[in-house]
């Protein structure tokens, strides 16, 4: 089983668009994990609405301090949208989780939970 992602140019456009007027927003002081908000416990992905918002606005150093993988998403949607697949690219599974495991790992050592 894959994930195909040739037709991701749309999310890539949204993603980037939204990390560069977040900030923007009267207010902003970002948006709250749903898990960790109600449980404590980070999810896989926390903090990469911040590191997204970080690498576009040009400081990668504090990108990778928030998720390790904000820089990378940025990186692969900006490819997406300058240079989209030639034929069908599909992702496994089985390594998308993978990357959540290792992502969910980091997170729980950040935040001394291991």
């Amino acid at each position: 089983m894959t994930f195909d992602v040739t037709d991701a140019r749309g999310a890539a456009a949204a993603m980037l668009g939204g990390a560069a007027l977040l900030p923007l927003l009267p207010g902003h002081a970002g948006l709250p994990c749903p898990l960790r908000t109600l449980t404590g416990v980070p999810c896989p992905l926390c903090g990469m609405t911040t590191s997204i918002e970080h690498m576009v606005h040009g400081h990668p150093l504090a990108a990778l301090g928030a998720n390790p993988t904000g820089p990378l998403a940025v990186l692969a949607a900006i490819l997406l949208l300058l240079r989209p697949p030639a034929r069908p690219f599909a992702v496994p599974v089985a390594g998308v989780v993978a990357v959540l495991a290792l992502l969910w790992a980091f997170e729980l050592h950040r935040f001394s939970f291991i």
